[in-house]
C-alpha cells in the first residue's frame, strides 16, 4: 500500500518537527515544506503553528502570497487539510492578537483571547475533555473520539465562527469554546494531536487513512 505524501507547511511557527514525527509513525510519508509546488504535488496538507497570529500570516503572504495561494488552491481541489493550534486560527477572518491583519477567511468569524477570571489560568495549558457537536458538521476523523477524549492544549486564543454549525468539537476553560472545525475536506483543530499521546494519534493516523 502507498503511504500517502503529505506536506507539512512551514510558515515559519514552530512545532513542525514533533508533527513530522507523529505523522511518520502513523504511517505517512510527511515532509516539511515551504515550497508551493511541493504542497501542490502533495495528496494532504498539514497546518501547524504556535506563536502570533500576524507571524503565521507574514509566513502565509511573504514572497508574493505564493504560499497562502498553494494552500488554499490545496483547500478548493479538494485536498484534506488539517490545521493545529495556529492552523486552525488563520482560517478565519481575523484576530484579536493581531488587530488589522486578515486572516486566510476560509471561516466566517474570528478569533478571540480568553477573558477568564483566576484561578484559571491563561494561557490555557493542560489536558482538557473534548466532546462533539451534535449540531455541527461531523467529520471522519472524528470516528475514532469518544465523547469527552481528553486532548492536549497550549493557547491564550480560540476561534469563533459566525455559523455554530461549523464548530465540530468543543471544549470548557471558564466556558465552552470552540476546540476544533469541520467542512468537507477541512479539519482543524486548537488542541494538539502530536502531544496528545493515544488519542491524538489515533486522531492522526485517521487522518492519514481517508
Amino acid at each position: 500500500m502507498t503511504k500517502p505524501c503529505i506536506a507539512i507547511v512551514d510558515t515559519g511557527s514552530g512545532n513542525l518537527r514533533s508533527v513530522e514525527k507523529a505523522l511518520t509513525l502513523v504511517g505517512a510519508d510527511a515532509v516539511v515544506t515551504h515550497d508551493p509546488d511541493r504542497i501542490a504535488r502533495a495528496d494532504k496538507i498539514v497546518v501547524p503553528g504556535q506563536g502570533a497570529f500576524g507571524a503565521c500570516m507574514a509566513g502565509f503572504t511573504r514572497d508574493g502570497g505564493a504560499l497562502r495561494d498553494a494552500v488554499l488552491s490545496a483547500i478548493r481541489a479538494g485536498k484534506f487539510y488539517l490545521g493545529i493550534c495556529m492552523g486552525l486560527q488563520v482560517l478565519f477572518e481575523h484576530s484579536e492578537e493581531e488587530p488589522g491583519c486578515a486572516g486566510l477567511g476560509v471561516f466566517a468569524g474570528g478569533v478571540q483571547k480568553f477573558k477568564i477570571a483566576p484561578p484559571l489560568k491563561v494561557p490555557h495549558m493542560g489536558w482538557n475533555g473534548c466532546h462533539r457537536n451534535a449540531n455541527g458538521v461531523s467529520s471522519p476523523l472524528l470516528d475514532t473520539m469518544a465523547d469527552g477524549t481528553y486532548f492536549y492544549f497550549v493557547h491564550s486564543f480560540y476561534p469563533v465562527p459566525t455559523d455554530p454549525r461549523d464548530v465540530a468539537v468543543y471544549s470548557d476553560h471558564g466556558g465552552v469554546f470552540c476546540a476544533a472545525v469541520a467542512r468537507d475536506n477541512l479539519f482543524a483543530c486548537q488542541f494538539h494531536p502530536e502531544k496528545s499521546q493515544r488519542a491524538g494519534l489515533a486522531l492522526l493516523s485517521r487522518f492519514v487513512s481517508i
